[in-house]
């Protein structure tokens, strides 16, 4: 049976074998698929030998970029996120290193929660690695615009150099802007903490802007929290992009895109039984 893993550390509360497990019960695919505690300070190493017999892995904190130097060959939009979240071992013995996160995030927002982006004023809270694993992906959509919003705002002009070729992206201070947009996307660890990125209310247009935090919890997160106070017409957190980038980590190991939508709705209530 083929293996598969997730690597990361700490790793016991990932979802990631369970949405697989539902993934492949559903589409009658035959794996096995585990969490694997790799070590902070030999990561290549312990990804080398477990690939001497693996099909793949996804990737999580802390070891996206090192995998990214792992791979042999690389995606496109891997490449330009820098960093790799799904490896794939070819039949020459080769990894392919992909990035999943930003096809994750549109699928989700255009699919689940049928948002058009073509056309829309995005707004991106932060500029860590989750910010540069979406942005190809969503300028692929065609936006008006996407503002790149961070405190230091020298590291949200850097991805704006790397990334305006792909369409239209500006850099911006939290502080800075007042006017309302169509999308707020949170890429910031903020909810983690309870706390909330520093941006006015103002940003929210009650008849049309839509908000979206990258991070998920039993009850609403920080961000949609507020973002529901203070009149957005939804405020959906990150657990869709978790399983629709674990679907595209599926689809390219195995050839066929699960349903997504039965498995987010399974882990949407164990998550509140949780």
């Amino acid at each position: 049976m083929d293996a598969y893993v997730v690597f990361g550390n700490p790793i016991g509360h990932s979802k990631s074998p369970l949405i697989h497990r539902l993934f492949a019960e559903q589409t009658g695919q035959h794996l096995d698929y585990r969490t694997a505690l790799a070590p902070l300070d030999d990561f290549p190493a312990f990804a080398r030998a477990f690939f001497r017999a693996g099909r793949g892995a996804n990737v999580t904190v802390p070891f996206k970029e090192q995998a990214f130097a792992l791979a042999d060959s690389l995606t496109e939009r891997a490449r330009r996120a820098g960093a790799v979240n799904t490896l794939a071992r070819r039949d020459d013995g080769t990894l392919l290193g992909d990035n999943t996160d930003g096809a994750g995030l549109v699928r989700d927002l255009t699919v689940n929660c049928g948002l058009e982006l073509r056309g829309k004023r995005i707004l991106l809270l932060g500029a860590g690695g989750a910010v540069r694993g979406v942005l190809e992906p969503l300028l692929a959509e065609q936006p008006e615009v996407v503002v790149i919003a961070n405190r230091t705002v020298a590291k949200a002009e850097q991805l704006v150099h790397e990334f305006a070729d792909l369409g239209p992206v500006s850099a911006s201070g939290f502080d800075w802007l007042e006017e309302a947009v169509d999308v707020i996307i949170n890429a910031t660890s903020a909810s983690l903490s309870g706390e909330l990125p520093p941006i006015a209310p103002s940003l929210i247009a009650r008849d049309h802007t839509f908000c979206y935090d990258m991070m998920y919890a039993k009850a609403p997160t920080a961000f949609c929290h507020w973002a529901g106070e203070h009149g957005a017409v939804r405020a959906v957190d990150g657990l869709g992009m978790l399983v629709e980038q674990a679907a595209e980590a599926f689809l390219l190991w195995r050839g066929v895109r699960p349903d997504s939508a039965p498995v987010l709705a399974e882990m949407r209530r164990q998550l509140a039984m949780s």
